[in-house]
């Protein structure tokens, strides 16, 4: 089998600082000046400036394994690595426009010196767009980073369908389960049961994966909490799962206006005020990006954080409403003073440790897979952490629709019995609001 060449760009390892070790028994190519730029990013307090600290750390350690460049050195997964430098002819490969010494045009000009070196086995990978199309251009094969992609279109929606007879049904209403599966669903999934027969007869419930039977939705009421209750399917299927204390990670997909946040903000409130199962209601969404510096702004942390947890904080002034509008935000301030409520960045999370509480990360589909699990293994004991996002929403250049942290978690976690999952579809929040989401 031929070895083929895998030249990466400064963003793949910025997105995972173990890519080095993700292209098997291939060779992989380390442009100089991606080095340059790592070196630019390793004092940041961003999880972009840790992976760039931990690649660096990996390339110092290699080097004592003998000479990065010409050979290179070998890898523990069979593979080589090599640090290569732009020689003075290669940016006049170029066309005229692309002959200005900037990195990306540098790095366009190893690609084309590896392709003839390798006869055309070398491949650029890159997760910059614009980089992969000037590749494309002057006939270089580029491609993007795949390691940890998931498709979007076969994204486990988090329910099924079933159909049955009318008999089965009923003994389903009788006995309150339906059992003996033999090709059992994901854990937690959300069935709707129809009869074949009748198409009036209906019933809806959840996979249990202990007692491998359909219960009945029984974690959540029929007239939700804190004066939300669900007006569709989804929602109603999204509050049990927010609810069951069997249930330790939820993941919420949905686009503006489902009530993907909303719902898990008064799930929280009950879970933490009414039910005592949790210490503390944790909300918190990333300050994008995540670690970035707020000290430019002026106020204190509270003042200079309103702007990022703004929509939190109208969501939770919107369940606290007592039906005056006048008491609402003395409501909120006491929870927050008693320590009932805090709504916090991601951004100083790592090296905590949080037990006991209700935590909620709205926005998730700006963070990383890398990101993602740091904030899930901060979880400690008795801790629930919801995740909400919508995929075709997304502020961060280094990660899409498939590669973000939250359709990660949902494709990870879908056998596993710890999490649930649903995707809301149906708009919620008002008909102009739904009429936005389809016509613009």
């Amino acid at each position: 089998m031929t070895r083929k060449s895998y030249l990466l760009d400064t963003n793949v390892l910025l997105h995972d600082a173990n890519a080095l070790f993700s292209f098997e028994d291939n060779e992989v190519i380390l442009p100089l000046p991606v080095i340059e730029e790592l070196d630019r990013f390793k004092k940041d307090g961003s999880e972009n400036g840790r992976n760039a600290r931990q690649v660096s750390r990996e390339l110092d350690r290699l080097r004592q394994q003998g000479v990065l460049t010409n050979g290179g050195v070998p890898l523990a997964n069979g593979g080589r690595l090599r640090v290569v430098v732009t020689r003075n002819s290669c940016l006049d490969q170029l066309p005229q426009e692309l002959r200005t010494p900037c990195v990306d045009h540098q790095i366009l000009a190893l690609a084309l010196q590896e392709k003839q070196r390798c006869q055309g086995l070398a491949t650029l990978v890159t997760k910059d767009i614009n980089l992969r199309i000037k590749a494309h251009a002057v006939g270089v094969p580029v491609e993007d980073y795949e390691t940890g992609k998931v498709s979007l279109d076969n994204l486990f929606t988090g329910m099924l369908r079933y159909n049955l007879v009318s008999e089965q049904i009923d003994r389903f209403f009788q006995e309150q389960k339906l059992s003996h599966f033999e090709d059992p669903p994901p854990p937690h999934t959300c069935l709707v049961l129809n009869a074949l027969d009748n198409d009036r007869q209906r019933a809806i419930g959840r996979y249990d994966p202990k007692s491998n039977a359909v219960l009945p939705l029984q974690s959540a009421p029929q007239e939700g909490f804190w004066g939300i209750t669900p007006r569709n399917l989804e929602q109603k299927f999204a509050l049990e799962l927010l609810a069951h204390p069997g249930i330790h990670l939820v993941t919420l997909l949905g686009r503006a206006g489902t009530g993907k946040t909303l719902l898990a903000l008064a799930a929280g409130l009950q879970m933490v005020t009414e039910a005592n199962a949790y210490s503390r209601l944790l909300v918190s969404r990333p300050v994008f990006p995540m670690g970035r510096d707020l000290g430019f702004l002026p106020g204190d942390v509270e003042e200079k954080l309103a702007p990022w947890m703004q929509p939190i904080n109208d969501n939770l002034d919107l369940l606290l409403n007592d039906g005056s509008g006048k008491n609402k935000q003395r409501r909120h301030q006491e929870l927050k003073d008693l320590g009932i409520i805090s709504v916090e960045p991601l951004t100083y999370i790592r090296g905590r440790s949080i037990p006991r509480q209700y935590m909620i990360v709205d926005e998730a589909q700006n963070l990383t897979p890398h990101e993602v699990k740091t904030i899930i293994t901060r979880a400690g004991e008795g801790t629930k952490i919801v995740l909400t996002g919508d995929p075709e929403q997304i502020d961060n250049p280094y990660i899409d629709a498939s590669s973000n942290g939250l359709t990660y978690v949902v494709e990870r976690f879908r056998a596993n019995p710890l999490a649930g999952h649903i995707v809301l579809t149906r708009g919620e929040r008002s008909p102009l609001a739904n009429a936005a989401c389809e016509l613009l």
